[in-house]
Order: structure tokens, then C-alpha cells, then sequence
């Protein structure tokens, strides 16, 4: 499966952009964050990677997508081994203080759900933070009968990701 493949197909939930607000019920929910550096400095070059996929490659994830530069509406199939992801951009956070953007799954993706990758520059103390939010539930039976594990494993590339800019 390429991102090339994706065009036309529909999300596999009805909360499209829900990331942006609070997380709708009858989903697993992921919130975390970490400090990754201080000064506006940091908070353009932690954008700059954010938004060029780089939590997804720093945390080992093979990337596959439409552009250099996450978009709405850009296509990507992110993978672990042989596990592919497929998503699609929903909507881009371009605030003075906070810059990501939100991915929705796909057909073939094993969960069906949404996640948020942001940057935030916090001025009261010069920090800038990563954060990863996701509402989620099995999109498949195999990934329904993993369901302990598939909870783990986001959690673990969670981290990943906050520790990958």
C-alpha cells in the first residue's frame, strides 16, 4: 500500500477532526507531552521537523507520503515492520504558540481514529513541549483480539514520538 493508493478513500470513524476539541466517548484516549527545549528557536526548529513527518521517522516509523510537508488533506502510510498505517491529514494547527497537525485512519489501518502532533512554546516559561493526543479504537478483529497490546504498543510509540524532536 503506498500513499499514492489513498486518494478518494473515506475515514473509518464519523469524528473527523475530534482531536481538536474534547475526545469522543466509546474511543481509548491518549494524551502525553514532554519539555523537549526552551526559546522560540526551539519551537521553530521542533516545527519545522514536526511538520516534515519527524516525530514519525524519529520514532523508527517508516514514512510514505503525498508531501514533504504535512497538509490537510495530504496521504500517508506510515509503517512499523510490516504493519502499514494509512491516514490522511485532517487539519493543521497554525497558531503563534502552537503549530501540528491531525492525522485520521483509513481503510487498512488497524485502528480506526484520529491523532494530534503539536509543538507548543509555553512564554510564562520560555518552554516548548511536544504533545501527542489520539482517541482510538480496534478497526480490525485481529486488532480488536490484540487489544492489550495495541494499547501498549501506542503508548510506547507515544513516547517515542514526544522524544523524537
Amino acid at each position: 500500500m503506498k500513499s499514492s493508493d489513498l486518494a478518494g478513500l473515506p475515514f473509518t470513524y464519523a469524528e473527523v477532526g475530534a482531536t481538536a476539541g474534547p475526545p469522543p466517548p466509546g474511543y481509548h484516549h491518549l494524551h502525553a507531552s514532554a519539555v523537549i527545549g526552551h526559546g522560540r528557536a526551539r519551537f521553530a526548529d521542533a516545527v519545522e521537523q514536526l511538520m516534515r513527518w519527524g516525530m514519525q521517522r524519529g520514532a523508527g516509523l517508516s514514512v510514505d507520503a503525498t508531501t514533504e510537508v504535512a497538509a490537510v488533506g495530504s496521504e500517508v502510510v506510515v509503517g512499523l515492520g510490516p504493519v502499514r498505517a494509512p491516514c490522511r491529514v485532517v487539519y493543521v494547527l497554525d497558531e503563534p504558540d502552537r503549530r501540528g497537525f491531525a492525522y485520521g485512519t483509513l481503510p487498512g489501518h488497524a485502528e480506526s481514529g484520529e491523532e494530534l502532533f503539536a509543538v507548543r512554546y509555553d512564554p510564562s516559561d520560555d518552554s516548548v513541549h511536544a504533545e501527542v493526543s489520539a482517541f482510538s479504537r480496534p478497526g480490525t478483529w485481529w486488532s480488536k483480539l490484540a487489544g492489550p497490546v495495541t494499547s501498549s504498543l501506542q503508548r510506547i510509540v507515544s513516547q517515542r514520538y514526544l522524544r523524537a524532536i
